[in-house]
């Protein structure tokens, strides 16, 4: 008799000899497109695994195993978004076609899976107890991996610090130890993302969610400019979702309410082998860039590998797959021909290198690029003069454009419209007299005072070509509260920003600028000026920025210029 939970998975149903025809002919193509040796299959599938959990719960899972096998490791994959459709095909088939036994399981409260689904709460607890349920089974013979990106590394980070006997690997797509910093950059809730994220999972088990909705979408723009924003999930999907009512609501930087989600206390002790991937202009650049480091300085063997993408772009998948199915094998199969590559291998922005290096980030040498009066930007420090104005309005919040977003328009674009608007101060230099690496931890110092002391410093660094089109490259924005940083005696207040890291060649003949502002909306929530909580807030006030550029108060960017 099976014990509860256990009871024996539904197979799949013998096909006809022309539907098998079209799954191998499709699962060649995958194995081309993906870069991968043609594998034998197809995978044996599994489906509806019910998985207990300690509060009674059932969690389903889909079982994918390669011909052949009886018992073996297992590679663990939880998703909130579901185990059919591109998921199932990259991560399931595919990795058993190569060899790899792979449990996909829908997280609580998703697609089947029992319990309510809130974002963060409760990865750890169902991680841990799967993977206990997991070692029971005979058809695993007790080495666990687990894989994937995005929330799929957070339930990795959720269960691997934690889990013993330990995991075999980790590998860990576009993802961090905690979202926090993510949610909240620089202390402003990431309106743009945040939105984006929760109509995407407050319609995804709709009929045809999965289908290009551009009317969808345009609701979904138009909502993040809804007050309160609190109400922004109404506004685009026409009911609430309770991760955009937690992620407003607990926006305060003494709020410790995600404090269950944030593992990165965890990193440094973490003996798991580790392998990562992201990009350039992924959200969790920043956050994922410190994993890397915590577990370089510690004295472990991380690896990663850094494109020139965004979040979930597609031209990532190849690379993803590849170094997630290589590094699985090579600690599940003893297949280790993929380990044999350099611990940092970066993509060099407009240079099309791949550059390899032992560790992140490589030798540079700090350079200052100082804000000059009348708009210059140079290394030389500036003299006696006079601050530089502008006034944000609430009511009509400076724009931004690209950058690390979920979705929409990201990455690099033009800037020209919003530095001609009279809220953005830009600071150019000249004409560069021969390339420019810029390779690792990019960061900015203001000196600003402000009428008022809610106040958000935005600052973004671009790349101006020889026909004067300015794109962004990295940025960062930090939130000013009363007394935090101090204000000196005349009320100016040293505002030190953290942008993304980047690898980026500045061209020969081409400009760098800097821009300075008080927000990038929708992609950051306006700030109100009124130090009201950023979930009711819905009246604002004006607020007047001086930011000094002389010797006494040296505003500047500090550039890590590589040079080999």
């Amino acid at each position: 008799m099976s014990p509860p939970g256990d009871e024996p998975p539904r197979r799949k149903k013998r096909t006809p000899n022309n539907s098998r025809t079209f799954d191998y002919v499709l699962n060649r193509i995958v194995d081309r497109l993906l870069g991968l040796p043609a594998a034998e299959g197809p995978a044996i599938a599994a489906k509806g695994l019910r998985i207990p959990m300690p509060d009674g719960a059932h969690l389903l899972a889909d079982r994918y195993t390669p011909p052949g096998l009886t018992s073996g490791p297992v590679v663990l994959i939880r998703t909130p978004y579901g185990r059919t459709g591109p998921l199932a095909k990259l991560f399931g088939e595919t990795f058993a076609r190569h060899g790899l036994q792979t449990v996909l399981q829908s997280t609580r409260g998703t697609f089947g899976s029992e319990g309510e689904f809130r974002p963060f709460h409760t990865e750890r607890e169902d991680g841990l107890a799967t993977a206990e349920w997991l070692r029971a089974q005979p058809w695993c013979d007790g080495r666990i991996a687990m894989a994937g990106a995005s929330y799929l590394g957070h339930t990795q980070w959720a269960v691997g610090p934690y889990l013993d006997p330990p995991l075999e690997a980790m590998c860990l797509g576009i993802t961090a130890s905690e979202f926090v910093s993510t949610f909240y950059p620089g202390g402003v809730l990431a309106a743009d993302n945040m939105v984006s994220w929760s109509a995407m999972i407050g319609k995804q088990e709709e009929r045809f969610a999965a289908l290009p909705n551009p009317l969808q979408k345009r609701r979904t723009r138009n909502a993040m400019a809804y007050l309160p924003i609190a109400g922004a999930d109404v506004a685009a999907i026409g009911k609430p979702v309770q991760f955009l009512q937690d992620v407003t609501e607990h926006a305060d930087p003494d709020d410790d309410f995600w404090q269950m989600s944030d593992h990165s206390a965890e990193v440094a002790k973490l003996e798991v082998p580790v392998s990562m991937v992201t990009g350039w202009y992924d959200l969790f650049i920043r956050a994922q860039m410190r994993d890397f480091r915590t577990l370089q300085d510690a004295g472990r063997s991380p690896r990663i590998t850094v494109g020139p993408w965004s979040h979930g772009e597609p031209a990532s998948f190849r690379v993803l797959i590849q170094d997630q199915l290589g590094f699985l094998r090579a600690h599940l199969a003893d297949d280790r021909t993929q380990l044999q590559r350099s611990p940092v291998r970066i993509f060099l922005q407009q240079a099309s290198a791949w550059l390899d290096f032992d560790h992140w980030p490589p030798a540079s040498e700090p350079t200052h690029a100082h804000l000059r009066p009348v708009g210059g930007l140079g290394e030389t420090v500036p003299g006696a003069a006079l601050p530089t104005s502008f006034t944000y309005d609430p009511a009509d919040p400076t724009p931004g454009v690209g950058g690390p977003l979920l979705m929409g328009k990201n990455k690099q674009r033009d800037n020209s419209a919003v530095e001609a608007r009279d809220d953005v101060l830009v600071f150019t230099g000249e004409p560069l007299v021969h390339d420019v690496d810029v390779i690792g931890d990019v960061s900015a110092t203001v000196f600003v005072r402000t009428e008022l002391p809610d106040a958000d410093v935005y600052v973004r660094l671009c790349d101006v070509d020889p026909n004067g089109i300015s794109r962004n490259v990295t940025d960062g924005i930090l939130r000013l509260r009363p007394g935090v940083p101090e204000a000196d005696a005349d009320g100016v207040v040293r505002a030190d920003v953290e942008l993304d890291p980047t690898a980026y060649r500045f061209r020969r003949g081409h400009r760098l600028r800097v821009q300075v502002a008080g927000g990038a909306f929708p992609r950051f929530a306006r700030n109100h000026g009124t130090g009201e909580r950023v979930s009711s807030a819905v009246r604002g006030t004006p607020n007047r920025f001086e930011v000094f550029h002389d010797e006494t108060r040296p505003s500047r960017v500090t550039l890590p210029v590589f040079t080999r």
